[in-house]
């Protein structure tokens, strides 16, 4: 499922039950950790997969599993931001739901295409279904949720290796 660009940790609420201090340590916690990140991965974006905690965890998840191996978005998504959109060589981080780095991908190759055009093997790769078929409906519904779904809508589709898992810091 799609890559969601993310938003800086500082313009997130306080947690209920976090202390202002303990909200300012973890807030300069973060910057520190993707201002040390940018240095050993200059130019990198950051983004969440998913749209939500339950779906990023799942496809991180996948992804340190070595299942997930591609990733997509409407082409749309970036409008705003055609910055965002994943170039080849370039590292980029998965964010967790959170905010915390939680993976550097490589980008391999972007492709556009038309949703009614993805393959079997494009659907496999992102790791989340046994078949297109699977794929096709998971990603309609996604689609449907997140600005609207046409079978004829144009996706940018990444495939990326894993550069690195945070976990492991």
């Amino acid at each position: 499922m799609g890559r969601v660009l993310y938003t800086h940790p500082e313009v997130r609420t306080r947690p209920s039950g976090m202390g202002e201090e303990t909200f300012w340590k973890r807030i300069t916690q973060l910057t520190d950790e993707m201002e040390d990140l940018q240095v050993t991965y200059p130019g990198a974006g950051t983004f969440r997969f998913g749209d939500n905690k339950a779906l990023s965890d799942q496809l991180i998840a996948l992804v340190r599993e070595g299942k997930k191996r591609a990733t997509c978005d409407a082409l749309s998504a970036f409008g705003d931001d055609p910055a965002a959109m994943p170039v080849a060589g370039r590292c980029d981080i998965a964010a967790n739901w959170d905010g915390t780095p939680a993976l550097v991908i490589r980008t391999l190759r972007v492709d556009q295409v038309r949703f009614c055009d993805v393959t079997q093997e494009m659907a496999l790769a992102e790791g989340e279904n046994d078949d297109l078929a699977g794929w096709r409906a998971d990603h309609e519904k996604y689609f449907a949720r997140n600005g609207g779904f046409d079978p004829e809508m144009m996706l940018v589709f990444e495939h990326f290796e894993l550069v690195e898992d945070l976990a492991d810091r």
